[in-house]
């Protein structure tokens, strides 16, 4: 019998260990990356909960890293006709709004970086940030003048505290799942580290980037930076303004 991971909250958080345990659902089915298994979600005792297979993390070899970047890139494959998902989730602790959009751009200004921008300001930085995040709105068609991405799904939230090595394979947890360009993806990755060079590299053969990835990492990236602005406050305001600044 396997070991049992319970997370609990509020009474409040049912919808969003709901959208969890469907977001790791939905990775399983893709059948790329292994996924801890989700036994139950519930109420009890005035509680939410969710209960899932308790993983054994150990630290990750060369091997393992490459053999996350080529099921990264497998994962990416599993595609939707838009982008969006058939319901909303949160990204830590933020509602992410997931309203099925033909046009990525679009999707992308209003449920991704709109919405947050929207939060910044009503947390007290609309002075700091209004005009420039308006004109980088914008803008946002530039960054995909020669790029059309796909709706690919995404784990949505990945950074290197949502990934391991268990059991010899590469294993990711607590997603934020959508369809969405996959270069998104790689942008959390590179954001606070903790990914090595063999991940890249094999990413890179399996699913080359295209050109203007740069820039679009930097655009990728704002949105989760304006993110641990909204939960976490001003420590992250000069990062985003610095993202924002090299954008425009």
């Amino acid at each position: 019998m396997k070991d049992v991971f319970r997370k609990t909250g509020p009474a409040s958080a049912i919808d969003m260990f709901t959208a969890e345990a469907e977001g790791l659902a939905a990775l399983a089915n893709a059948d790329a990356v292994r996924v801890p298994e989700v036994f139950r979600t519930g109420l009890e005792n005035g509680m939410a909960f969710i209960e899932m297979e308790k993983l054994r993390l150990e630290p990750p070899t060369r091997d393992i890293e490459a053999r996350f970047g080529e099921q990264l890139a497998a994962l990416h494959e599993e595609c939707a006709d838009r982008f969006g998902w058939h319901r909303d989730n949160t990204i830590g602790l933020t509602p992410q709004h997931n309203d099925w959009t033909d046009n990525w751009v679009d999707f992308f200004r209003e449920h991704r970086l709109g919405f947050q921008f929207q939060l910044a300001a009503e947390n007290g930085y609309g002075d700091v940030l209004e005009e420039r995040a308006a004109q980088l709105l914008r803008r946002l068609p530039i960054f995909f003048e020669n790029y059309d991405p796909r709706p690919a799904l995404l784990h949505g939230d990945l950074w290197s505290g949502n990934w391991g090595s268990c059991d010899g394979e590469p294993v990711i947890f607590d997603p934020a799942v959508y369809f969405g360009d996959p270069e998104s993806d790689l942008a959390m990755t590179r954001l606070f580290g903790g990914f090595g060079t063999a991940f890249y590299e094999a990413y890179q053969r399996n699913a080359p980037l295209a050109p203007g990835h740069q820039e679009r990492c930097d655009l990728y990236q704002l949105y989760h930076v304006l993110n641990h602005l909204n939960l976490f406050g001003s420590a992250y305001l000069s990062r985003a303004q610095e993202l924002i600044n090299r954008l425009l």
